[in-house]
């Protein structure tokens, strides 16, 4: 009892009365921000596919990426509102519906990891414990249509930023992990990992990593975030 009393006093020193999950998301992009990023794909083999991304983020539950490397995805375009996903082809010139757990470059990433919103929009806090350095977050899903019913996610204390994230079916099973690595300072206040790295037990031999180039902040507006603007976002870039 006291060791539990003690680690909830030493939690809000550290982390005051706001939520830590909050505290991370606010660490790892500004409410709203625009970014730069690479997607790599690597195969058992050790073939490789890359892809470059332009994405912009609002509030906790609104992000656009663009497709602006290799060319033969270039101009394609997803819209995440909430768990609602939209993909736009240029070829065929309307938005088609997409699912969180598809992935519209392949590899481990999926199209939740790849747009992801805020954790806080998407997890509860179900249990933390203190291991020194790092705090173990247990996350539960808010509702069935987030894509991993659970979370183990470690924050390292310092950087109040992720270093590991385990993700969960809601019958136990790992579905894959997240590496976060490289602290960088982006400028602007933004300290977080530039690479996240991610395996999974369902794809033996596959790894994915996305590096982040760029993070800037930046307000838009809310008109980027809907499907009539879906195939403009490269009206928005900077």
């Amino acid at each position: 009892m006291k060791k539990t009393l003690l680690f909830l006093l030493t939690a809000v020193v550290l982390f005051g009365a706001e939520n830590i999950l909050e505290q991370v998301d606010k660490k790892l992009s500004p409410s709203s921000a625009d970014s730069y990023k690479k997607l790599i794909n690597i195969e058992p083999d050790g073939s490789k596919k890359e892809f470059l991304l332009y994405q912009i983020k609002k509030d906790k539950d609104k992000i656009v990426s663009l497709f602006l490397q290799p060319d033969s995805e270039k101009g394609r375009s997803t819209l995440r509102l909430d768990e609602n996903m939209w993909l736009y082809l240029p070829e065929v010139g309307k938005p088609i519906r997409i699912t969180s757990m598809q992935s519209v470059v392949g590899g481990v990433f999926n199209n939740s990891d790849i747009m992801q919103l805020d954790f806080s929009a998407e997890y509860d806090i179900k249990s933390e414990k203190d291991e020194g350095a790092v705090l173990v977050l247990d996350l539960k899903a808010k509702n069935e249509t987030v894509a991993y019913d659970k979370l183990l996610m470690e924050v390292d204390k310092k950087t109040v930023t992720p270093t590991k994230i385990a993700c969960y079916t809601s019958t136990g099973m790992l579905i894959k992990t997240l590496y976060y690595k490289d602290i960088k300072d982006f400028g602007g206040g933004i300290i977080r990992a530039a690479v996240i790295e991610t395996d999974s037990p369902l794809y033996k031999g596959y790894k994915s990593i996305m590096v982040y180039g760029k993070i800037t902040e930046r307000k838009v507006s809310d008109e980027l975030f809907t499907i009539e603007n879906i195939g403009k976002v490269h009206e928005f870039r900077k």
